[in-house]
């Protein structure tokens, strides 16, 4: 199992993406979210400068809010400083368009955008459709040090739904997720992944009863680890300040699926969620889209604390003593899990880090 971080974007935080290179893990994933973080592509070059091993990229980049050729541009830059390191996540917008009162990106616009980010992160020419105008498309100037596609960056796409999977199977060279962590649910996964692939004629290596030719298509999965101290609690307070602020982040996504599709949420919520929903909603609605996801992923505001219950954080967080996690850990890698992207809070996350270095990334 690879073990990556994702980071809530910030100028002050390189320095962790280097110590967390020297810790171990595999990648580093900076997060994109223009209302909330820095730029991506900013902390993207400062990392590139400060690391010499981690893989680093967008985790993910927002499609709705720049047009393929730019993020193609900005990531082949990033892969000028620090060639054969880089990958492109990219996702539809789930928070960051929604942040600006817009839904995410459709699907028909997604897989469009991915029909043309892809051959442009390999240098390739493209018929790129804008504006009313198709016309051809590429790089002119590679060869001079303005960006680099050799080797190609790997595109690695956010998806959620069966419609966003097939996007992944068909354009990615792997699925960046967020789910609970759980064995079935990622044999599942790797299940729908698989058809998807044969169906669109991709390679099917690493999938249960396919001929390895060769190639591989990785799958990650966003979360975040708690390393139980001898007899403390799940939700004890130390815990809470470790997971709170992800568990809140799916909570969050809960609403989101609840407000634009009418989806509702899962059994785990049923006791908190007419509260949380009262909570939400007493905003006026034109202003809601600057409520739903203050402390986004970095910390929980006050008056969402009573909703970190111990099922939402055992069904969205991996939570346990040293020898309870590496079983687990173990259990998802056997059903087809590559990477475990970490992502904890800012005021933890140092602590977090440590915890997963020394029981579970030094203990293998």
């Amino acid at each position: 199992m690879d073990y990556g971080i994702c980071v809530a974007s910030r100028p002050a935080d390189i320095q962790y993406v280097a110590d967390a290179e020297q810790l171990g893990f595999t990648h580093a994933w900076m997060a994109d979210s223009q209302m909330i973080w820095s730029d991506v592509y900013a902390m993207l070059a400062l990392v590139a400068e400060r690391t010499s091993m981690i893989n680093i990229g967008t985790g993910v980049a927002v499609a709705g809010t720049r047009i393929a050729p730019v993020t193609a541009a900005a990531i082949a830059t990033i892969n000028q400083l620090a060639p054969g390191r880089v990958f492109c996540g990219i996702g539809t917008g789930n928070t960051a368009m929604r942040i600006m009162g817009h839904p995410p990106l459709r699907i028909a616009e997604f897989d469009e955008y991915l029909s043309v980010l892809r051959p442009m992160l390999r240098g390739e020419e493209v018929d790129f459709a804008w504006r009313g105008r198709t016309a051809p498309l590429v790089h002119l100037m590679p060869e001079y040090g303005f960006v680099r596609f050799d080797p190609p960056p790997p595109l690695y796409v956010s998806a959620f739904g069966p419609r966003s999977l097939e996007l992944a199977a068909e354009h990615g060279d792997g699925l960046i997720t967020s789910v609970p962590p759980v064995p079935s649910i990622v044999e599942g996964l790797r299940r729908q992944i698989a058809e998807f692939r044969r169906s669109s004629g991709r390679s099917t290596d690493g999938f249960p009863g396919s001929p390895d030719d060769g190639a591989s298509f990785l799958l990650a999965t966003l979360t975040t680890i708690a390393v139980l101290e001898p007899g403390e609690a799940v939700d004890s307070d130390r815990v809470r300040e470790q997971v709170g602020a992800f568990a809140i982040a799916s909570l969050h996504y809960s609403y989101e699926q609840y407000r634009q599709f009418g989806r509702p949420p899962g059994s785990h919520l049923a006791e908190l969620w007419p509260e949380y929903l009262a909570a939400v909603e007493a905003v006026p609605e034109d202003r809601r889209h600057l409520r739903t996801h203050l402390g986004h992923n970095c910390w929980v505001i006050p008056d969402e604390e009573r909703f970190v219950t111990k099922a939402l954080i055992e069904t969205s967080c991996l939570v346990g003593t040293p020898d309870e996690l590496r079983s687990r850990i173990a259990d998802l890698e056997e059903a087809g899990l590559d990477q475990i992207v970490v992502l904890p809070p800012l005021a933890a996350k140092e602590d977090v880090l440590a915890d997963v270095a020394r029981e579970l990334i030094g203990a293998r």
